[in-house]
């Protein structure tokens, strides 16, 4: 398989001191992370956890009668299947790749292994998880208290900032779902930002035209999660 972006594009990777570093990356595995795919179901037992690279993966949780919402979003910040190292091994949200992209993965077994060495790795993923964890607190409070073009505006901006670019490729469709709404109120909110001039929305794709707009359109969700990963996960190794 043709496969040649830097392991290091993911930050959790990047930050971690040279021994670790050294340690790790025999371990990782480099795979296509598609649209669409299924990383892991609610309840299965995780065989692997994985680091995005240039790809987001949505974690969601999906009702008996097949409706879904989103609870968090994982892109180059971070890794999936946080169950693994926090003693679970398995959760009943599913992991789903929203953003195709390319990636690496971990064995269960030596991600298990390395974390119960109680070094930099460790300290590293339990502040990562602490801002997950607030991302899915947030998100919650968000669905409940405010308007969908602010939600909407809230997901367009936590995807962006795992992206290089400005452009989402994102039908109304998926947004939908991720939201846990109705796809007519997906049409209908991204209309008004459309209209403020804050995006263009045409076939699938989302390109936003002004950052700083669609903050401040935004609620505070947007920027307590934000400083929260920025305080937990600075760009420095990890110690």
């Amino acid at each position: 398989m043709a496969h040649t972006i830097d392991p290091k594009k993911n930050l959790l990777l990047a930050a971690l001191p040279d021994a670790e570093w050294q340690r790790c990356r025999g371990f990782l595995e480099p795979v296509e992370m598609p649209l669409g795919q299924v990383l892991y179901e609610s309840g299965r037992p995780m065989s692997h956890v994985y680091f995005p690279c240039n790809s987001i993966v949505s974690l969601l949780f999906v009702m008996e009668n097949g409706a879904s919402a989103e609870i968090a979003v994982v892109g180059k910040e971070g890794l999936v299947g946080i169950s693994l190292f926090m003693g679970g091994g398995s959760t009943p949200s599913r992991a789903v790749v929203q953003s195709a992209g390319q990636g690496y993965r971990m064995r269960a077994n030596a991600m298990t292994e390395e974390f119960n060495r109680s070094g930099p790795l460790m300290h590293l993923l339990l502040r990562y998880t602490q801002a997950l964890i607030t991302q899915m607190a947030q998100t919650a409070a968000c669905n409940r208290h405010h308007s969908l073009d602010q939600q909407l505006c809230r997901w367009l901006l936590l995807s962006l900032d795992r992206l290089q670019g400005d452009e989402l490729i994102m039908t109304q469709e998926l947004i939908a779902n991720m939201l846990g709404v109705r796809r007519e109120g997906v049409t209908e909110a991204a209309l008004k930002l459309q209209k403020q001039g804050l995006i263009r929305y045409a076939r699938g794709h989302i390109s936003v035209l002004d950052r700083l707009g669609l903050e401040a359109r935004s609620c505070e969700c947007y920027g307590v999660v934000k400083k929260e990963y920025d305080r937990l996960l600075p760009d420095m190794l990890a110690v």
